[in-house]
């Protein structure tokens, strides 16, 4: 009996060790399918636009972000733009579709998703030291084509599920899942078009929304992406009220 302990024990510590194991070499995969950790931290700043579609409205789009934790977004249609911006500090938004055209404020939890997006690099690079922890949860299907899945547990407890082409190593799909107050809020999204810029292949076309709900789903397609161009971190900052 205790030699069948011990066979059980060694097997699982291997399995344990080969799924880890995996979960790192995926990871490694990943950022080099993407060019490398050099030319991912070499990428001081991204400037993109493009155009989003959504309940048969178009409407133009731009984000700028800068390295290490700055990020805006702009949303315009019919001549409005709304703004939601996070300066590494303080998330704050300007929405004039809502009647409110003065910057104000994000609450926290309204402003989880976006501090979650500044971070430039992404949840994989360095993810231990950032509090992340991944794990290998085998094959699965993407519109019928195996992926890889991973599953990475951010530092505050909010779960992204990362699909890799198995031919490319690059993400096909992500769902995520945040705990917001003891609810959870679902959201999932498809990547493609990859497009080198600067040595790092960037998705110029992506798809999602509520996850298993297509008819809140958005697309964009980029039309620009520029990388290590200027940007002032005044433009991060929340403007002082007229």
């Amino acid at each position: 009996m205790r030699g069948v302990r011990l066979v059980w024990l060694v097997v699982l510590y291997s399995s344990v060790c080969c799924s880890a194991q995996t979960a790192e070499e995926l990871v490694s995969k990943n950022i080099q399918a993407k060019g490398g950790i050099d030319k991912i931290k070499a990428v001081n700043t991204v400037a993109m636009n493009g155009k989003i579609y959504v309940q048969g409205i178009t409407a133009e789009i731009s984000q700028e972000q800068k390295r290490p934790n700055m990020l805006r977004q702009n949303f315009t249609v019919q001549g409005m733009t709304q703004v939601q911006a996070y300066d590494g500090t303080t998330a704050w938004q300007i929405q004039p579709f809502n009647g409110r055209k003065d910057p104000e404020l994000m609450g926290e939890d309204e402003a989880r998703g976006l501090i979650e997006q500044a971070d430039i690099d992404g949840p994989l690079v360095d993810y231990a030291s950032k509090g992340n922890k991944v794990e290998y949860l085998g094959h699965d299907t993407v519109d019928g084509d195996d992926a890889y899945k991973l599953k990475v547990t951010l530092k505050n407890g909010d779960i992204i599920y990362y699909y890799l082409d198995p031919d490319t190593y690059l993400e096909v799909k992500t769902e995520k899942q945040e705990f917001i107050r003891g609810n959870v809020r679902e959201t999932e999204q498809e990547l493609g078009s990859y497009k080198q810029v600067a040595g790092v292949y960037y998705p110029y076309s992506l798809e999602g929304g509520t996850k298993g709900n297509p008819g809140d789903h958005v697309r964009i397609t980029m039309d620009k992406i520029e990388v290590n161009v200027p940007i002032d971190d005044s433009l991060f900052k929340m403007p002082v009220k007229k």
